[in-house]
């Protein structure tokens, strides 16, 4: 299971990290998404990172602002995100690919593993 924390209460402007935590022994071997979903709207691709947390990919809605990192060591996969806005409120999940693809990817169907979410709220 994926343990997503971090999450909460934070003023426009202001900064959170998430984390991303397992017990699982594939951790290594796998790729790592982060996705949120705001209220009333369908889920969305944020970031993703390989297994090796060499390559990375960013939607638009994240580059410049998100950064994606992971240690494997600790089995956790972060998340940092700065100049946050009210947009940016949603419950955020991060996500396991298990599979053997070479790169990671933006869609949601190629992850089998979901933690449970963590809310971020951005007050203005």
């Amino acid at each position: 299971q994926l343990q997503a924390s971090g999450g909460g209460l934070v003023q426009a402007g202001g900064s959170l990290r998430l984390s991303c935590t397992t017990s699982a022994r594939t951790f290594s071997r796998s790729h790592m998404g982060w996705f949120r979903q705001a209220p009333g709207k369908q889920r969305e691709f944020l970031v993703c990172i390989d297994r090796s947390g060499r390559s990375t990919d960013y939607a638009d809605s994240a580059k410049g602002r998100f950064t994606i990192s992971r240690d494997n060591a600790k089995n956790t996969v972060y998340l940092d995100m700065n100049s946050l806005n009210p947009d940016d409120t949603a419950v955020y999940y991060c996500a396991a690919d298990t599979s053997s693809r070479v790169y990671c990817e933006d869609s949601g169907q190629h992850y089998d593993g979901w933690g449970q979410g963590t809310l971020v709220t951005v007050s203005s």
